[in-house]
């Protein structure tokens, strides 16, 4: 089939014709609501849209369906809170506005099978998983987190290992099933936002990080594919048949307990004031959140190498010293929370102790005073902190300069405990506060767009979902940020 490609100035005047046409004459009604979809979408500029998909049709033929009025269609599937394509297709049918916003004609819509070619163009890989569906036989429940917190890594050293890796090795060019779905993502909605100005300053960008499960089933399902159980053994060890091989089991810290699906890590613009998603990577429920952190950089620097980071805030999980060092070869400022597992006071040098922020302990059990960060020379400089302006109020003071004792901290030696905006400081505290800005763009996507409702068994559909669904957070933050009253303004009866 050939493409079909229209304008979106096209688009926007035959929904305005189609809209005189069906609701001019009084007897079917808009309601506000109904404006608001209207309304986003006439932000939507998806003509692009084809020319993403264009090596995925054929160069003769009768045309196809407008890949934009499929991709549109889709969206406002997910706006309406409709989670079956099936189900969609018949309101399409049922409700004339529905198929005027998508771009259709009320009584010219599209069937279920038109949307799923759509979506395997959407999808270069012949498979609809990212692994085989033959596996071994699944292994035990990994380890519990204590009660709020996320499990444990099972895999000690792989973070510097991986980290080492992207700093010495050249990023090549990899090919991924979701190229075409982040080059839609990017072009047609991303980078709009950030001519928006509502990502921030992508020159300087300040980006959170954090990892979501996703529940997609109670348990795993499975299919033997051996003769054991005619041979008398029940139970084997055999590779089996899975129906979702790219999912396991896997600690949910929120909900306290295993369950069986995907871990979705994202990075959000947090200085963004709608806390807009910027990249996802969706995998085994079962992986760490700094192990996914290190595949994300890579790939995200890859996307967008025009952009540059210049703070990146995380929680505890990510509490690694190889993510520190990395950082600070980046010349970021990393942001991250302190792993209580390993806090505690510290032996620094002579006779002074740290804290498990970092700071200094004096001989007699205080916190030296913060007294500023050289940043050419990379160190921090803390004072006695009895110290006043007639001199020291020590009773055993530990340096005979009426200046007081000085200690001083690299960043360079343990940029962990010591980095260049100190812990608990009010510079660090007013940034860090934006990290749960990963934690609201959860909840819209979890919660108001419904995501664990989707009912698929492939990755390539929980992609497209999940895809979509940020889609759909850029599409309200345009809505908000841009004044537009089509129902005054263009709607004439």
């Amino acid at each position: 089939m050939l493409p079909s490609i229209r304008s979106h100035a096209q688009y926007q005047s035959c929904v305005l014709e189609q809209l005189r046409t069906h609701y001019s004459g009084g007897i079917l009604v808009l309601l506000a609501k109904d404006w608001t979809f209207i309304e986003k979408f006439w932000l939507a500029d998806l003509s692009n849209t084809a020319s993403v998909l264009s090596r995925q049709y054929a160069i003769r033929g009768i045309k196809a369906t407008d890949s934009a009025d499929l991709f549109r269609s889709y969206l406002l599937m997910l706006q309406v809170g409709c989670t079956s394509v099936t189900a969609w297709v018949d309101e399409l049918r049922r409700v004339p506005l529905y198929a005027i916003i998508s771009g259709f004609f009320p009584g010219h819509t599209p069937g279920v099978g038109t949307f799923y070619d759509f979506f395997a163009r959407l999808w270069p890989s012949a498979s609809p998983h990212l692994t085989g569906r033959i596996k071994p036989k699944r292994k035990k429940k990994p380890v519990k987190g204590k009660k709020g917190e996320k499990a444990p890594t099972t895999t000690p050293k792989k973070v510097e290992r991986l980290v080492r890796r992207i700093l010495i090795r050249r990023s090549a060019i990899i090919s991924l099933p979701t190229d075409r779905l982040m080059a839609l993502f990017r072009e047609c909605f991303v980078q709009v936002s950030a001519s928006l100005g509502i990502l921030g300053d992508v020159s300087a960008l300040s980006i959170a990080g954090d990892g979501t499960p996703i529940r997609t089933a109670a348990y795993p399902r499975s299919q033997r594919i051996c003769d054991c159980r005619k041979q008398g053994k029940d139970s084997c060890a055999c590779p089996r048949l899975y129906s979702q091989p790219d999912c396991d089991i896997g600690w949910d810290s929120h909900r306290n307990c295993h369950y069986f699906g995907y871990h979705l890590y994202r990075f959000t613009a947090s200085d963004s004031r709608y806390d807009l998603p910027l990249y996802p990577r969706l995998c085994r429920a079962s992986r760490h959140d700094s192990v996914s952190l290190v595949v994300s950089i890579r790939e995200f620097e890859h996307d967008d190498p025009d952009w540059t980071w210049k703070r990146v805030l995380l929680d505890a999980a990510h509490d690694a010293m190889p993510f520190y060092r990395y950082f600070v070869s980046k010349d970021i400022l990393a942001f991250i929370d302190l792993n209580k597992r390993h806090t505690g006071i510290k032996k620094y040098k002579d006779d002074i102790t740290l804290s498990d922020q970092g700071t200094p302990i004096c001989q007699k059990g205080l916190a030296m005073k913060n007294n500023g960060y050289d940043v050419k020379r990379g160190r921090r400089k803390y004072r006695c902190p009895l110290m006043k302006k007639g001199g020291c109020t020590c009773d055993t003071p530990c340096s005979d300069s009426a200046y007081g004792r000085c200690v001083y901290t690299y960043t360079h030696d343990n940029p962990r405990l010591f980095p260049p905006v100190a812990r608990n400081s009010e510079a660090w505290n007013g940034t860090y506060k934006r990290r749960t800005s990963v934690e609201r763009s959860n909840k819209r996507e979890k919660i108001d767009y419904k995501l664990e409702a989707g009912r698929h068994r492939s990755t390539n559909m929980w992609l497209i979902r999940i895809f979509g669904i940020m889609m759909c957070q850029h599409l309200d933050a345009w809505h908000h940020e841009i004044e537009i009253d089509l129902k005054s303004t263009f709607l004439v009866a």
